[in-house]
């Protein structure tokens, strides 16, 4: 057997990319760039080399620059209410639920510091383009019915008070761990501390858990 045939036999066959595959790419890829620059200041070549892919895919799958930022944006919202569905809340009890709640919110603003970049930018755009996200409503309303059932199972038992507004009640666990995570290094150029640190980190969530749960227990169920 000639020799160029047997190099043409055992050559391996390239497939063809998977196109949900290499819409993730590129997703993640604009993820970065538009953290690192804002919407104005990231550009569709840096995304297409940082995905390794052909600007024509990226064109073909998205559109345009701000089809692309919009897409960014909804799946960084699916994917921290995709993770606080997993915790299984229903299957604990009110101030259990609650506990576990806070932990996650910190600890996914600690594992993607993108999170925090990303909603900066779109906040400075007076969030626009999430108003023009038609899924966002249908995306957060089961999350805060979620939080209702287990401020109503704690009245139930007795553990928590009356009166709390769920959103509210988030808006403010998000913000406890949101502004440390965001000006962690401003804070610690201040205040001369690493708050990057584990121990400084691992307090901040237990006092972040501690101040919600002593906001949400009952005068005499604490």
């Amino acid at each position: 057997m000639p020799a160029e045939r047997r190099q043409a036999e055992i050559k391996p066959v390239r497939r063809p990319r998977s196109s949900e595959k290499t819409k993730e790419t590129i997703l993640a890829a604009a993820r970065v760039e538009f953290c690192e620059h804002g919407l104005a200041g990231a550009r569709v070549d840096a995304i297409a080399e940082r995905a390794k892919a052909n600007k024509r895919l990226l064109y073909h799958h998205f559109g345009n620059k701000e089809e692309l930022y919009r897409a960014v944006l909804m799946d960084a919202y699916a994917e921290i209410r995709a993770g606080e569905r997993q915790l299984n809340l229903e299957a604990l009890s009110p101030d259990e639920a609650m506990d576990r709640l806070v932990r996650f919110t910190f600890r996914h603003f600690l594992a993607n510091p993108w999170f925090t970049s990303l909603l900066a930018t779109e906040n400075l755009q007076n969030a626009a383009f999430l108003k023009t996200l038609p899924d966002i409503p249908a995306l957060h309303s089961p999350f805060v019915g979620q939080i209702e059932r287990i401020l109503e199972n704690g009245c139930r038992e007795g553990i928590f008070r009356d009166g709390i507004d769920p959103v509210q009640l988030y808006i403010s666990i998000a913000a406890l761990g949101y502004f440390y995570v965001s000006n962690m290094q401003t804070l610690s150029v201040i205040f001369e501390r690493d708050l990057s640190a584990t121990s400084p980190v691992q307090e901040r969530e237990a006092q972040i858990v501690q101040m919600v749960l002593r906001y949400l227990w009952k005068p005499d169920a604490s």
